[in-house]
């Protein structure tokens, strides 16, 4: 009877064991379901931030293309004028609340000389040769031929990812590339071919254009997580317009504003350089400079459709495709 008890002892307490282990167990695979559910939350958060972001950038470049044609047509700006005094506008802006509440990242930003030297490479390889790059290409064609070789950006960016990351191109990556670069061209040229007659001059800065867009978009994505997208954005532009401007000299050549020219002007450096470039390159931090490149395309909508109802442009179907084109893009790639 006694050896009987003692095994029923030995069973229970056995049992006792095996429910607190199994327990545990149960309670560890738990705390892994809780992390592993917060993480992919916080992945789905980061990532609609980042496509709000990039998205709301490219709105507000088209935005900025609408002003800068209200400009030309009405005060015969120089666009090489404007490019300068507007990067350097939009510079001081980012400035200000830099000093204000970020001065250590920003002082640390230009006494780090490997920083440095990768931060001198995105001002003047990305901003600067994309935005003189563009102009060039926009005087020696035509807008629209510009802004089709400024896409090609895309396949650059995808072909450095790929090579980078030791990966073939994602089916959507090429998908979204195609979609991308198809709706830009019916947007900027509606679907005509005879307007994408290209001088070779014109071919070579269109495709520095190119260049610079992917360059702007590849460069700072190791600096931004660590000094934040206004220091790096703002201080590109600023560096940018100091640069351009000892070239240009825009106070030598000031055009004749009214206050509506102003106004435009205004409006052109503040949200079309100013939020455009900060949300932008924020959008690049938070999901990807291949991404973000492709949802950037949405800015050809965003001047048509801003030109259609500031400018009084009429939509034509080619229009509309390219918009449809260029929305299916952006939720192929999110």
């Amino acid at each position: 009877m006694d050896e009987q008890m003692s095994e029923q002892v030995v069973q229970e307490h056995e049992r006792v064991a095996n429910d607190a282990r199994f327990g545990k167990d149960a309670n560890a695979r738990a705390r892994r379901r809780q992390r592993r559910t917060e993480r992919n939350a916080a992945q789905s958060r980061r990532l609609a931030i980042g496509v709000a972001v990039t998205l709301a950038g490219g709105i507000f470049w088209g935005f900025s293309g609408t002003c800068a044609s209200f400009l030309f047509e009405h005060y015969a700006v120089d666009t090489l004028w404007l490019m300068c005094t507007r990067q350097l506008c939009s510079g001081v802006l980012f400035l200000v609340p830099i000093l204000l509440r970020d001065r250590d990242r920003f002082v640390a930003l230009w006494t780090c000389p490997r920083d440095l030297a990768v931060f001198v490479a995105f001002a003047l390889g990305g901003v600067l040769l994309n935005q003189f790059g563009y102009l060039l290409a926009v005087r020696l064609m035509n807008a629209g031929t510009a802004t089709v070789l400024q896409c090609l950006q895309l396949i650059f960016i995808m072909v450095y990812v790929c090579i980078t990351t030791h990966r073939p191109p994602r089916k959507r990556e090429l998908a979204g590339v195609i979609l991308a670069l198809a709706g830009t061209y019916l947007i900027a040229t509606g679907g005509n071919p005879a307007t994408l007659t290209i001088p070779p001059e014109g071919l070579f800065i269109g495709l520095v254009a190119a260049v610079g867009a992917a360059c702007m978009s590849v460069i700072p994505v190791k600096l931004l997580p660590k000094y934040g997208s206004s220091v790096i954005t703002g201080s590109g532009m600023l560096a940018s317009g100091i640069v351009s401007s000892v070239f240009i000299q825009p106070w030598s050549n000031m055009p004749a504003f009214d206050a509506m020219g102003w106004g435009a002007f205004a409006v052109l450096a503040l949200v079309g350089s100013f939020l455009a470039y900060f949300l932008y390159m924020q959008g690049v931090k938070e999901i990807g400079s291949m991404r973000a490149s492709l949802i950037g395309t949405v800015e050809p909508v965003s001047a048509t459709i801003t030109s259609a109802l500031f400018l009084g442009t009429v939509f034509a179907g080619t229009d509309l495709l390219g918009f449809a084109l260029i929305i299916v893009m952006v939720f192929l790639t999110v």
